[in-house]
């Protein structure tokens, strides 16, 4: 049993000062020291910061407690007080610039977590010595910043893989004749799209694969009607080595349309409905797609394209005589055409800050690893519902579709997302997961309570999200609503995914990214592309056997050790948790301190004013850059400027409070609900860019 007071002795060869500054900052103890989650600044009360930490896990329980930090004038001696427990932590340093001899003393520590009660002193004292060492080994600059799963053991890795898909029905052994022709349409069309409705169509041929808003296709259906649309592609003149354009909303006409290009071997370019019709034009060009196939609502963009080029409807109905529809070539009763060598890519259009869109070739998947890797942070099982309103043209939705045939989904496709709707339709189809963007949880959250309860959707499991980061705020608000079946998964169309955080990670650290899942390998390199030390943060590299093929014209990002750079800054916590700080072009340099937006982001999103909330930097005269907020508030919230200046001031640094408050109706949104910071960025100060200018509709 663990004592009331407890003495910790160690020697570090680090230089006392520099030790001293990390151990009286509040956020060094989150990141390096287990079982303390996360640190919410709360205010300062004179000079001294008052923070609120999130202690344990939720297998023992997790508290929250409000301490407050003081050190001598000298730095020699820290103290942080909880008085709400009666507990304190007294750390007293002694030494030189070559050596620092720590002495830690705990005062009632088993009243700060709730697993500490009935450990052994000698545990806590090993765990005390454990993070003071990470605290030395940061500012030594130990190489610790890259964690690996399973990609460094092959053997254990094939073995999990195996593990991973037996556990989730994706094969299963009573029925080798049925195992056996799943392989054989496996090898015959690949582990995609169109190998797992081949797949399915043999294992459950009468299941429905995809449910839209003019009915469902079974997985047989899904197979055949392919099949016919591929020959009549082929008929129409478009061959392997081709690519074509699909430029439409979630429906059956879609995927029919991807599938079948890929039995042909044609590449499918997925184009973004919220692009303008320049974008297209020009993507059309570089690209040199042979043909476009178009949902009728999108003709205006098109209308203007070389008249040669033939366009076809994404139509779940027969053409009016002048228009061909996906339905009409189907009918055509084309049986016929020629297996390509290699099946047909999916092009996914990255959203790119400025410009036209980088067009990123997706891989095909490799075997069952791809449907393991995910299997092995979320809980997917076989012959469940799906429901994805996230758009299919964005990297998540598509990744879904994908997962979907393997673990052969019943897949409900809204053509657009409305919360309400959303809630109607997982109630309606007794959906098991949900595929959403971070948009959708927001807005699903700010229905009424009143709405929501209309609704059953208990049987809901898995809630994954994917895009953007999740406020913590928010995370937290949804798990509480509807219970610990959140997942955010963390990637980008050119590596993937790169971690997913599961319930319990987001319990412990709602702001966290999560753990690599099985077969990816992640680090936190410095401009030296070397590894950092845990706690410090750098640029975030990934490796995975579905890292993107290369963009269609353009260059690749940067490569290290077989990892690509996401373009993301952030750090490695004591347990192998990422955390994204932001963008690499989001950090900005205000007085000679590197800020970033998102803890502000953060910070506002726990007041229960503010909506939504966007943080950008923008040039200052005086101090090089400055950070400028975009608030939604709440409808009837009493909030001004000066008091989101305030609520910042007192929580975070100087140089963090925006100088800029702007008060808009919407947040700037593309069609993947993700916010236009670059549409922000020259708005900040006075006059405030109109919020007309700014709003765009989620699809």
């Amino acid at each position: 049993m663990v004592t009331d007071v407890i003495d910790v002795v160690a020697e570090f060869p680090v230089d006392r000062k520099a030790l001293s500054d990390l151990l009286r900052i509040p956020d060094t103890y989150p990141r390096l020291f287990p079982g303390i989650g996360a640190c919410d600044p709360l205010e300062t009360v004179e000079g001294d910061p008052v923070v609120r930490f999130r202690v344990g896990t939720p297998a023992t329980e997790i508290r929250t407690h409000v301490v407050r930090m003081t050190s001598a004038r000298d730095g020699d001696s820290i103290e942080l007080h909880c008085p709400a427990q009666g507990s304190f932590t007294s750390i007293r340093l002694e030494g030189d610039q070559n050596r620092t001899r720590v002495t830690v003393t705990f005062f009632a520590p088993a009243r700060m977590h709730p697993g500490m009660a009935d450990l052994p002193n000698s545990a806590v004292v090993d765990w005390a010595v454990r993070g003071l060492k990470r605290v030395a080994d940061l500012l030594l600059g130990a190489p610790t910043s890259v964690v690996v799963n399973g990609e460094d053991a092959p053997l254990r890795r094939r073995a999990d893989i195996a593990r991973q898909v037996v556990a989730g029905g994706v094969l299963r052994t009573y029925r080798p004749d049925s195992a056996l022709r799943q392989w054989r349409r496996l090898a015959e069309y690949g582990f995609n799209l169109a190998g797992g409705y081949a797949s399915g169509a043999v294992r459950v041929p009468n299941r429905p694969a995809v449910v839209d808003a003019w009915g469902s296709r079974t997985f047989a259906e899904m197979h055949r009607r392919t099949e016919r649309l591929a020959a009549a592609m082929a008929e129409a003149g478009l061959g392997a080595g081709d690519a074509v354009g699909i430029l439409a909303r979630n429906h059956g006409a879609m995927v029919e349309t991807m599938v079948a290009a890929g039995k042909l071997g044609v590449d499918a370019v997925l184009l973004n409905t919220g692009l303008p019709a320049r974008r297209i034009e020009e993507i059309v060009q570089r690209d040199r797609l042979e043909a476009l196939f178009v949902d009728t609502e999108y003709d205006h963009l098109v209308q203007y394209l070389h008249t040669d080029l033939p366009r076809f409807r994404t139509e779940n109905a027969p053409g009016d005589g002048w228009n061909v529809t996906t339905e009409d070539l189907i009918g055509d009763g084309h049986r016929e055409y020629r297996k390509p060598v290699q099946p047909g890519r999916l092009v996914v259009l990255t959203s790119g800050t400025s410009g036209t869109p980088k067009g990123a070739r997706r891989p095909h998947p490799k075997g069952f690893a791809t449907v393991a890797a995910l299997m092995s942070r979320i809980p997917l099982r076989s012959d469940e519902n799906m429901l994805i309103p996230a758009p299919l043209f964005h990297t998540w939705g598509l990744a879904a579709l994908q997962l979907s045939t393997a673990v052969r989904a019943t897949v409900v496709l809204p053509d657009r997302f409305d919360a309400e709707e959303c809630l109607r339709l997982v109630h309606e189809h007794r959906i098991t997961t949900l595929i959403v963007v971070p948009i959708m949880v927001n807005r699903i959250l700010d229905l009424p309570a009143g709405v929501r309860d209309r609704y059953d959707t208990s049987s809901l499991r898995i809630v994954a999200s994917c895009g953007a980061p999740l406020a913590g705020a928010t995370v937290l608000d949804f798990m509480d609503t509807y219970g610990d079946i959140l997942y955010n998964v963390y990637g980008s169309t050119e590596v993937s995914w790169a971690t997913i955080a599961d319930p319990d990670d987001l319990r412990t650290s709602p702001t966290t990214a999560g753990h690599p899942p099985l077969g990816t390998r992640l680090g936190v390199l410095g401009p030296d592309r070397k590894p950092l030390p845990v706690g410090r943060t750098g640029r975030v590299f990934v490796g995975n056997h579905m890292l993107f093929d290369g963009y269609v014209n353009s260059a690749p990002p940067d490569e290290a050790d077989g990892m690509l750079d996401t373009g993301d800054l952030g750090y490695l916590d004591a347990t192998g948790k990422l955390f994204i700080a932001g963008r690499d072009d989001e950090m900005i340099i205000s007085g000679g301190e590197n800020v970033f937006p998102r803890p502000v982001e953060e910070a506002l999103a726990h007041l229960p004013q503010v909506s939504e909330v966007a943080v950008v930097g923008v040039p200052d005269r005086e101090y090089g850059q400055r950070l400028a907020a975009f608030v939604v508030k709440r409808e009837g919230a009493g909030l001004d400027s000066d008091m989101v200046r305030n609520y910042v001031r007192h929580r975070l640094s100087r140089f963090s409070v925006p100088r800029d408050v702007t008060f808009l109706s919407a947040l700037p949104r593309g069609e993947t609900g993700k916010i236009l910071k670059r549409m922000l960025v020259g708005a900040g100060g006075d006059p405030p860019l109109p919020p007309p200018a700014l709003g765009t509709a989620m699809p």
